[in-house]
């Protein structure tokens, strides 16, 4: 323990693992559950609005979202989310984690409910609404990915920090595995109360009228786990480092640490005074002292994510219009409109099943054996891999499904055993107290900008270079933006150089908040040398 360090944070660093560890883990990530699960079922019913919205008798096949429709319903959520994290990341270091971890959490609630509600005479006046409430759905989304990293690395021990904030990070797996099962069960119910044929024999007639409640019910569902998890982050105290250095309060901090960790502490008010005032805890976020400090850090935690969700995101939510391309999901005109959501989500719970899941519980088994920049490295250096090989034989591909399901599988789970969950970790650990949140909202930012440039630009890339969909200009191909990706993921492992390692160190000894002043240091020197 640092002489400078405080005794109810060196309590935090050096606590055995206990139950408290575990129920923060769970309410925090059954906020990162229901984030993914909102986040990534839009790509199930996309094809769904489509078919009940947009379809034009003219044209002889199942309708589809318009190029700009498509792109605001896939991407409006990531807008909103972006905001979000920069904003809640804010306030969480001003007014305190706790203070705003509900908040979030309850327009998360509203949000979902509003978007299956979503209404309008007109198919444009329904996908408004959508795109509005997806919006603000987004943006309280944004303030849970610093608040919940925030949190819990300000609640773990130093030995095991790095797996209980990737367990945090973990839940989106299951979420995204979770929107898969939900799709099924409610598309499978419909297909089997209402039989009608596929389109190719009735037209129109394929899509019932039921199946508009098909999407909502998908959609509202995702209100569902927030709602549960309401009570108990309410419930959770404030953290000891914001009550402590930021609020200023040793007394409270200690009372609220005694409890959870079941030890009597005291409050330490002359030592905090004394770290509070300290240089190193004076500088500010715009500072050529936080630039000097701390600027590679940021610039390193903010590329690798940026370059990151731009692969990560743009392969998920347009999984079907790859699968379609290689012949794996039939084409639309041999299904009803029901059963094609059916297929899509059983594809798509297939692939989180074997590489997105598998990937997430890898890191949080090893990441504080063999550190966050080792698996952030090797899995920018697998994605590029697995990405090329997808990309350069993809013709040979197309015959050969089952192949191409398992590199796209381990794709995924080398994402997320690899820059998915770390990109969120590191953030969490490396920044002072009193920029953490804030710094954590702009390293995950730039992720949403990832997304955003993903989500948008895969959209119209990807399209055919001679026969794109409907109402899309020519893009360069599947093929060659998958070949885009394996670049985009080789420039995340150049970049990755710029993060440090953080494993096994307490967060203070990370950020230098236990420094003493030059002063200080002076004075202890001179009376080791008058001892001598």
């Amino acid at each position: 323990m640092s002489n400078n360090q405080l005794g109810v944070l060196h309590a935090l660093d050096a606590a055995k693992t206990q139950w408290y560890h575990f129920t923060a883990i769970v309410i925090a990530g059954m906020g990162f559950f229901t984030d993914a699960y909102d986040l990534f079922c839009i790509s199930l019913i996309t094809k769904l609005l489509g078919r009940i919205y947009y379809h034009d008798d003219k044209i002889n096949k199942p309708g589809t979202l318009p190029p700009n429709i498509a792109a605001a319903v896939n991407g409006v959520a990531f807008c909103g989310t972006l905001a979000g994290q920069l904003f809640f990341g804010w306030l969480g270091d001003k007014l305190g984690r706790k203070r705003v971890y509900g908040l979030t959490l309850m327009l998360m609630v509203i949000c979902s409910i509003a978007s299956g509600l979503s209404f309008g005479k007109t198919p444009n006046g329904v996908m408004a609404t959508l795109c509005f409430f997806r919006f603000w759905l987004g943006f309280g989304i944004g303030g849970d990915y610093p608040l919940s990293a925030t949190i819990m690395s300000e609640y773990a021990n130093k030995k095991t920090r790095g797996a209980f904030i990737a367990a945090v990070f973990a839940m989106q797996g299951f979420g995204i595995l979770a929107g898969g099962i939900v799709a099924l069960i409610v598309s499978s119910a419909f297909d089997h109360a209402f039989k009608v044929g596929p389109y190719d024999l009735i037209g129109q007639k394929s899509t019932v009228p039921q199946a508009d409640y098909v999407w909502r019910i998908i959609l509202m569902f995702g209100a569902v786990p927030a709602l549960l998890t309401y009570y108990w982050r309410m419930k959770m105290p404030e953290t000891a480092r914001y009550t402590a250095l930021i609020a200023r309060n040793s007394k409270q901090a200690a009372a609220d640490m005694s409890k959870v960790l079941n030890v009597e502490l005291k409050p330490e008010e002359e030592k905090v005074e004394k770290i509070l005032a300290a240089p190193s805890n004076s500088f500010g976020l715009f500072s050529k002292e936080f630039a000097k400090r701390h600027g590679l850090h940021l610039l390193g935690t903010t590329s690798t994510w940026f370059l990151l969700d731009i692969a990560f995101y743009s392969s998920n939510l347009f999984q079907k219009d790859i699968f379609t391309a290689i012949g794996w999901l039939p084409a639309a005109g041999t299904m009803s409109a029901t059963h094609e959501v059916y297929r899509v989500a059983r594809a798509q719970t297939l692939i989180a099943l074997c590489g997105t899941v598998p990937g997430y519980w890898f890191t949080v088994a090893l990441i504080d054996h063999i550190g966050r920049f080792t698996i952030q490295l090797m899995g920018f250096f697998f994605m590029t891999v697995f990405m090329f090989a997808l990309a350069i034989p993809y013709n040979h591909w197309k015959s050969h499904n089952a192949g191409f399901l398992i590199m796209y599988s381990l794709t995924f789970f080398f994402a997320n055993f690899g820059p998915n969950a770390t990109t969120f970790v590191v953030p969490a650990e490396i920044f002072p107290a009193r920029l953490r949140s804030t710094c954590h909202g702009i390293s995950a930012a730039a992720g949403k900008a990832g997304a955003i440039v993903g989500s948008f630009g895969f959209l119209y890339a990807s399209q055919s270079q001679k026969t794109p969909d409907h109402g899309y200009p020519h893009g360069i191909g599947v093929k060659n933006a998958l070949m885009v990706l394996g670049a985009v993921n080789c420039l995340g492992f150049i970049f990755t150089f710029l993060v440090p390692e953080s494993k096994g160190k307490s967060l203070e000894e990370l950020t230098g908040e236990n420094e003493e002043d030059d002063e200080s240091q002076q004075t202890t020197s001179v009376d080791k040398v008058t001892a001598v």
